[in-house]
């Protein structure tokens, strides 16, 4: 069709952040006609859109019809070592339709057929980026044809394999939704007086310091967007988006061939709130002297015993292991059982389903979902919204309350334990909703001081009488820390079939002599069986709340898994997690993971400091 290619994953950095109160529906005094042609080309397709199937008397009619457009502005600047690698601007816009045949009770959707999963997308593509109300209408009704034939071939598969099954699920396809109308005046994007390029020439820079590293990329992403969505239901919205972040990758190898990564990342909502060039160089800075020591330290030994995770790492460990949990929606329904058993590798069915009221944390805990938080103690949160991209308001939701499970996290998919969303149906660059985290709470009404907790933990390490116990003070993400794609591919190879059983990778990592307190660097350990049932009986919490905000991975197979946590601005969708330091009593965890390579022959060459 016309302008409307099937795009994929390299602008998945689209978000779901917005401010602002829902107001009534109206119409826009701009030149923008992008509404009054989703209006039109609705109406059409609600009394229209029809299919008559041979032997079969009444004609084959959606029940739900669906329309989004994202008008995306991005600014991207690379660079390394203080010299710029790519500067683009680009404007684009994108659209997607949803059909839905069936009912409520049974569609088209959530179901992965032996002819991969089509349920919650429809065709999608690229349209004109001026706005004009013939040219997308000529879009939107080839795709919604298509959407439409794609959805009567998917609902007739789908009850041919119910058909088969002794006993079908009695939880409903798409759970009803009361209308949103939400138009914003449009946003020009502020670029901010900012001198983006020089600004990544002088972080960049920093890393010359450091003549071992063998590649590094600072990038610096902005973003501003519109956002459209128009349902048979009645919802209308029109909302602004905007979006920026500073992403670094770094590389080396240590003596012995074994590859070591590290990252840098910060993130705003807006382009002008990132941190100053000063800030960047001092975090670049810290990032590259740890690399540096990782080089050399020494290969990590298997171990099991105490081990304490300082907030910063806590705070992306609680990301990681609660994001499959506290998701409430039912998983498709799989005609494959190798698909079945991929999604439980993943780590796609959440442990919490069926819990309600059963205690799943230490009974000090507390979780709390809140998308209408601003900061925390001053310390700005990214992961917050208004309205989630199903066109639901966003809600405040207790998921754990004195370490019993209360709620989950809820899209317009019903699940188990809940027929209704509660404005958590989140999505990057037009991908189908998941129920997905926005700013979480990790809370505890028993908590110690870093130098209690610290003691605690030194304590239990003389007590199990251990030469050593462990110190982790910071989580790998590897989206961000590998830099080339066959790297991380080997990676997820390795690692993806234990996600769903609590393999976690640390990045920073210490040995502690319990008897003389000293510290001592180690790489390449990676935990195992650390999942949501591990956090149950957690050892001690201390008083130390850090926020970590993060991009949760919107990749096909990854988004709603243990490896939804792995994202970056290209990928992934804002959030923002506040927990405290954590003691576990026991971990098991395994040493010595990557595979040595030759180094190079020569030495690396100097680099003048920067300036």
């Amino acid at each position: 069709m016309r302008r409307t290619v099937r795009v994929g994953g390299l602008i998945l950095l689209f978000l779901a952040m917005s401010s602002g109160a829902v107001t009534a529906a109206q119409t826009p005094q701009d030149n923008d006609h992008t509404l009054q042609a989703m209006r039109d080309e609705m109406a059409r397709a609600k009394t229209r859109l029809e299919l008559k199937i041979p032997n079969i008397d009444q004609p084959v009619r959606p029940y739900y019809v669906e329309y989004r457009l994202l008008d995306l502005e991005l600014r991207e600047v690379v660079a390394e070592f203080g010299t710029i690698l790519s500067s683009t601007q680009t404007r684009n816009r994108f659209m997607n339709v949803v059909a839905r045949v069936g009912s409520y009770k049974l569609d088209s959707s959530n179901f992965v057929s032996d002819d991969a999963f089509r349920g919650f997308i429809g065709p999608g593509g690229q349209v004109g980026i001026d706005r004009d109300y013939d040219s997308l209408r000529q879009d939107l009704w080839i795709a919604t044809d298509q959407a439409f034939k794609e959805a009567v071939e998917t609902y007739s598969r789908k009850q041919a394999y119910l058909s088969s099954l002794a006993r079908q699920s009695d939880i409903d396809d798409f759970s009803k939704a009361a209308p949103v109308q939400l138009i914003e005046p449009l946003e020009t994007p502020d670029w901010t007086s900012r001198n983006w390029e020089q600004e990544a020439r002088a972080t960049s820079a920093t890393l010359r310091s450091f003549s071992e590293i063998q590649e590094s990329r600072v990038t610096y992403y902005l973003v501003y967007a519109t956002e459209y969505l128009l349902t048979s239901e009645g919802t209308e919205i029109r909302q602004n988006r905007h979006f920026a972040a500073i992403e670094a990758g770094l590389s080396t190898f240590a003596d012995d061939g074994v590859a070591q990564n590290h990252f840098y990342a910060t993130y705003a909502t807006r382009p002008a709130d990132l941190p100053g060039v000063d800030a960047v160089r001092k975090g670049l800075n810290v990032t590259g002297t740890e690399l540096m020591a990782l080089r050399a330290a020494p290969l990590a030994q298997d171990y099991t015993g105490p081990v304490l995770f300082e907030a910063r790492a806590a705070s992306s460990l609680v990301a990681q292991v609660l994001g499959p949990a506290v998701n409430g929606a039912r998983p498709p329904i799989s005609f494959s059982p190798v698909m079945e058993q991929m999604l439980g590798n993943l780590g796609g069915k959440s442990d919490w389903v069926g819990r309600l009221g059963a205690r799943v944390l230490p009974t000090s805990v507390s979780v709390v979902d809140d998308p209408g938080a601003k900061d925390f103690h001053g310390a700005p949160l990214i992961g917050g919204y208004a309205v989630d991209d199903e066109g639901v308001r966003a809600q405040k939701v207790t998921l754990v309350d004195g370490g019993n499970l209360k709620s989950e996290l809820m899209s317009r998919r019903p699940g188990p334990d809940f027929n209704e969303s509660n404005g958590h149906g989140r999505a990057a660059f037009l991908n189908d909703a998941k129920p997905t985290m926005s700013d979480l709470f990790f809370t505890s009404t028993e908590t110690l001081s870093a130098t209690e907790l610290k003691k605690k933990f030194l304590d239990s390490c003389r007590a199990e009488k251990l030469a050593y116990c462990l110190v982790v003070r910071e989580m790998d993400n590897p989206a961000l820390s590998l830099l080339h794609q066959e790297d991380y591919s080997e990676l997820l190879a390795s690692y993806g079939g234990g996600a769903g059983t609590g393999d976690r990778l640390p990045l920073v990592v210490y040995r502690v002599y319990p008897e003389t307190g000293r510290e001592e660097m180690i790489r390449g350990s990676r935990i195992i069986g650390l999942n949501s049932r591990a956090l149950r009986n957690l050892a001690g919490i201390g008083n130390d709340s850090f926020v970590f905000n993060y991009m949760q991975s919107q990749e096909n197979g990854f988004a709603g898994t243990a490896l939804g946590a792995f994202g970056s601005a290209r990928s992934g969708l804002p959030a923002s997690v506040v927990a405290p330091s954590l003691l576990f009593e026991e971990l098991e965890v395994r040493g010595a993971r990557g595979e040595a390579k030759r180094l190079p022959l020569l030495p690396p060459p100097p680099m003048s400091p920067a300036k």
